[in-house]
């Protein structure tokens, strides 16, 4: 009779063991798969254009938005009554009228962000509309709390017509919503990483954006590489086979450590192609280098982001990690 008991009692805790597993195990799973609270992002455009928001939201220096100047006020009129200016931002709010997917994109990068570099904290992202359609660099721009988007900057790849404006076709490619969330942080990224006094190598700029990629690979853990990389997937391909041969040429031709930009400035911008590899080749290609570099770096150092950020000394990052294609 008592082994009876026993038995019953051995199946009632294995029973509630296994309902006890499978809660804990769906509150796990739960936790895992919340969302963080998204973004918030003021809308200057729709402010401006349709009278939507408070004028209050919009006075942070970053948008120099100044109501009580007449002058200031009187080329803002002069700007918002421009038809071709309606004209873009028509076709802007038609494509990202709603922005609660970056909102939440955002919020779920800026809590991974946080947990990595805490001091990378934005308050507020804004949006709004320049028509300065050809100004692709300044797209995002902000300071240590604040991040504007020139979100009109991210029509040229969704509408054909807009490409009228003479956007070469390597930049309006570039020009596309799912590309939004990756710069805004990698601008976060820039503003945080310090950068070596003097003149800046092609190493310096190397590392410089290996540790913005590196970043992006832990903020924005399943974007593409190329979205990241700025590369279509033949340019990827194109720089995996060739890295060899492009540090090989950097070696041969002293640019490693090179500050003249004249020598450098196709190594380091936005180009359809590097002039020195040849049609077909990988624009950029400091960036893959310094993501290469710095990946190994962390793996064998595993400092914090901050440190890393902070380490202005890319001669040392590029020793300690032993990379060499």
């Amino acid at each position: 009779m008592q082994n009876k008991h026993f038995h019953r009692l051995q199946q009632w805790q294995r029973h509630t063991w296994l309902c006890l597993c499978i809660v804990v195990s769906g509150l796990f799973a739960t936790s895992c798969g919340q969302k963080a609270e998204p973004a918030k992002i003021l809308r200057f455009e729709q402010f401006l254009f349709a009278q939507q928001g408070n004028a209050k939201d919009f006075s942070t220096p970053l948008l120099n938005y100044n109501p009580d100047d007449p002058a200031f006020m009187a080329a803002l009129n002069d700007f918002l009554a421009d038809p071709m200016v309606r004209h873009i931002y028509a076709v802007t709010d038609s494509l990202y009228h709603d922005l609660s997917w970056l909102e939440q994109d955002l919020g779920d990068a800026m809590a991974r962000a946080k947990e990595l570099c805490p001091e990378i904290d934005y308050r507020y992202f804004y949006t709004l509309v320049t028509a300065d359609i050809g100004n692709y660099p300044n797209r995002v721009f902000g300071n240590l709390t604040d991040m504007a988007v020139c979100i009109d900057n991210y029509t040229l790849g969704h509408v054909e017509e807009m490409q009228r404006f003479g956007v070469p076709a390597y930049i309006a490619r570039l020009c596309r919503r799912e590309y939004i969330a990756s710069d805004v942080m990698a601008a976060a990224a820039r503003s945080h990483i310090v950068l070596p006094d003097g003149d800046l190598t092609f190493l310096d700029h190397a590392i410089a954006e290996g540790k913005t990629l590196y970043f992006l690979d832990q903020v924005l853990p399943s974007t593409p590489d190329t979205i990241k990389l700025r590369y279509s997937k033949a340019q990827l391909e194109w720089m995996q086979e060739n890295a060899k041969n492009v540090w090989g040429w950097l070696i041969q031709n002293k640019v490693l450590f090179s500050n003249d930009m004249t020598q450098l400035n196709n190594l380091v911008d936005d180009a359809p192609k590097t002039n020195a590899f040849g049609d077909g080749s990988a624009p950029r290609t400091n960036a893959w280098l310094g993501w290469q570099i710095v990946k190994q770096y962390m793996k064998k150092n595993g400092v914090s982001m901050s440190e890393l950020f902070a380490d202005t000394d890319s001669r040392k990052i590029l020793e300690t990690s032993g990379w060499r294609p």
